[in-house]
């Protein structure tokens, strides 16, 4: 099998590299006929379909029936894989105009940073901790725009399986706008393609798992710590078990 991926990845990437180059393009062109940026998100999904058709990854959404196309939101999943991207801009409508923040490097590479800010994606430099007022308000903006914000509460991708502690920005973030938490767990994408392993294992599904929307208005700061923990518990049910490490028993009690 390692053989069967490593050799399955040779072609992989280059295809990749190739959809990435003509998406960017497309997009960057788009810009000036679609100031929402929708179209742009349209190009994006396809982007993700193509990116896990490429890599023969079977992709499956489940609980599309607990988006509510009128409303906006602050979506949360857990982050395991570089596919983990793809996979969220394929299975998410574009009507509910997902902005990811995406870190700033990306936005320096030539023609994909170029993309990126077509699409109104945020970037956060997680080892400057000063601009973070400037990304906040910058996402507060977006989210008043009419546009739902995808964050990974974890910020980077688990090697192992296991959750990592979730960062309160994104939180913080959900408080001050009034939009629902939407929670999203990914089934898959570590078995398909493990974090900072480059080959692709071919045949694989991955699993997109919608939840129902986590209410924040009329919460306080003082309930941020439950909002995380209530957010935490439920995209670790999401998940599933295929390839995961569940959290601590006793850490997440039965939702009522």
């Amino acid at each position: 099998m390692r053989v069967v991926s490593f050799l399955f990845s040779l072609w992989v990437w280059p295809v990749a590299v190739v959809l990435t180059i003509l998406f960017s393009v497309a997009a960057v062109a788009a810009t000036p006929f679609s100031p929402t940026g929708r179209t742009t998100l349209y190009l994006a999904r396809w982007w993700g379909r193509l990116i896990l058709l490429a890599a023969a990854v079977r992709l499956r959404v489940e609980g599309l029936q607990n988006l509510d196309p009128s409303r906006f939101y602050v979506i949360m999943a857990n982050h395991e894989s570089i596919l983990d991207i793809p996979a969220l801009l394929a299975a998410l409508p574009s009507r509910i105009g997902t902005r990811f923040l995406a870190k700033e490097s990306l936005f320096s590479v030539p023609l994909l940073g170029w993309a990126l800010k077509a699409l109104g994606f945020i970037p956060v430099d997680r080892a400057n901790r000063s601009t973070a007022v400037g990304m906040f308000l910058q996402a507060i903006d977006q989210a008043r725009g009419g546009n739902s914000l995808l964050i990974f509460p974890e910020e980077t991708r688990t090697d192992d399986g296991r959750l990592l502690p979730f960062r309160r920005g994104g939180f913080l973030l959900a408080m001050r706008s009034h939009f629902p938490i939407l929670p999203v767990g990914l089934e898959g994408p570590r078995l398909a393609m493990p974090s900072h392993d480059w080959k692709v294992r071919p045949l694989s599904v991955i699993t997109v798992r919608i939840g129902e929307a986590i209410p924040t208005e009329g919460r306080s700061m003082k309930d941020r710590q439950a909002l995380m923990d209530e957010t935490r518990c439920i995209i670790d049910r999401l998940r599933g078990p295929r390839g995961h490490i569940p959290e601590p028993e006793g850490e997440c009690s039965p939702r009522s």
